[in-house]
């Protein structure tokens, strides 16, 4: 009996079946720990340029000093910069999808180097996602840790590269589930069964080693779900302002992202003035640094002021921006997600100063992350259950953050009369 097609028509003998299956549980492992060791690293880097031993990072920059909090995301980006500076000029750092859609060779080194610089920089205070050295570091190590196995055909190694990818995505977040959706509907956009058994496989188990460190879970005061269909038609008039933000950012990004990577000196003094920059603003606004979360922890903790949501909605973007056009490379799952919670947060502040109304404000800022982050990276679903992983409300609240997700990108489909494809984010 002949061994089912892969999803590129292609067969596989049953003997190689079982290097394939030896393979993923070997992509699941290393995916961990390309998760874990990143995870570890950006910790101390953010404990080191803040200098605290305890909390969160928003803790850790609203207690330091001013000068400290100016200067170490300088500093931190700057270093970056030498080391973007030196690798960039000995050797290429092609695009994580890119090269393994197209079945090219894995740069291992080049990747984890640049890897390990996108750490040293988000974890400095860049506005960057730090899910990007995850993905290319686990991608990296899995190609090494799979090298032994030959019987793999060009589609296979495809589909355990992608894997890879996204259960290093999984195990920085703990989000199993939309790990193994960034490797289908993402990476791949396929729902072959063999690759769907491989993507659950490996991001469970990747996730399974991260959680060493990555077990703690915020607590989230939500709604009654008595509330449901209420928030359903809140959430669904959420969309227009979701595809709003979400375009907005697409458009900003593109626009600062430069045609080819920087490899002049120059990315270093323009790195370092990005920081800068960053540091100052968080004098006044200490949720900006970093990837996000601190935006995410402060909406859902219904924390945040109006006029603080307003900034924040178009700083964080911009920030973003600026460390794309100085060279820095970096993920843009979670500043999209950031921004998308302020966006919410605005409204929802807005709307009970003014109307009187009282919004549950974690939920709708949510439902405007899933929303913007649906329009970025054109999959709602998978968008939706990130979100709510991220957060791990009940599981009914998949519903809201899917009603504006699928909104948003509905309407996107309509006002661009085609679905365009959503831009490839090297890192993120």
């Amino acid at each position: 009996m002949p061994a089912p097609p892969h999803a590129d028509g292609s067969r596989t003998p049953y003997g190689g079946n079982l290097d394939f299956f030896c393979a993923v549980i070997v992509v699941g492992l290393l995916a961990g720990v390309a998760g874990l060791s990143t995870t570890v690293v950006l910790r101390v880097v953010e404990h080191l340029t803040y200098h605290y031993n305890f909390g969160s990072l928003l803790a850790g920059i609203t207690g330091s000093s001013p000068v400290r909090r100016a200067l170490g995301p300088m500093v931190g980006a700057a270093l970056a910069g030498l080391g973007w500076w030196l690798l960039r000029r000995r050797t290429e750092v092609p695009p994580l999808a890119g090269t393994i859609a197209r079945h090219e060779p894995i740069p291992r080194l080049s990747w984890s180097i640049d890897a390990v610089l996108q750490v040293l920089l988000v974890g400095s205070g860049a506005s960057l996602g730090r899910e990007g050295a995850p993905r290319q570091f686990a991608a990296a190590l899995s190609d090494l840790g799979t090298g032994w196995l030959k019987r793999h055909s060009p589609r296979d190694r495809e589909i355990l590269l992608a894997c890879a990818a996204g259960a290093g995505l999984g195990a920085v977040y703990a989000v199993p589930l939309a790990g193994a959706l960034f490797t289908l509907r993402i990476m791949l956009n396929t729902w072959h069964p063999r690759a769907v058994g491989a993507a659950l496989i490996t991001s469970s188990l990747a996730v399974a080693v991260g959680s060493a460190i990555t077990h703690d879970r915020p607590e989230l005061d939500w709604p009654s779900a008595e509330s449901t269909y209420l928030l359903s038609a809140h959430a669904l008039a959420l969309a227009p302002l979701a595809l709003a933000v979400g375009l907005a950012f697409n458009r900003i990004m593109a626009a600062a992202r430069p045609a080819s990577l920087m490899r002049s000196a120059v990315l270093i003094p323009a790195l370092a003035a990005a920081g800068l920059l960053t540091g100052i603003c968080s004098h006044w606004w200490p949720e900006l640094p970093g990837n996000g979360k601190s935006i995410l922890t402060v909406s859902l903790a219904s924390g945040m002021t109006l006029s603080a949501a307003a900034v924040i909605l178009v700083l964080k973007p911009l920030l973003t921006a600026l460390f794309l056009r100085a060279g820095g490379a970096g993920g843009m799952l979670t500043p999209s997600l950031a921004t998308g919670a302020a966006a919410g947060s605005l409204l929802v502040l807005t709307l009970n100063a003014v109307a009187g109304t009282h919004l549950h404000g974690p939920v709708v800022s949510l439902a405007g992350a899933a929303g913007v982050l649906a329009v970025t990276q054109g999959s709602p679903i998978w968008a939706a259950i990130f979100v709510w992983e991220l957060a791990r409300p009940p599981i009914w609240m998949l519903v809201i953050f899917s009603v504006t997700a699928l909104g948003a990108q509905g309407l996107k489909t309509l006002v661009m009369g085609r679905r365009l494809p959503h831009p490839d984010h090297r890192a993120g």
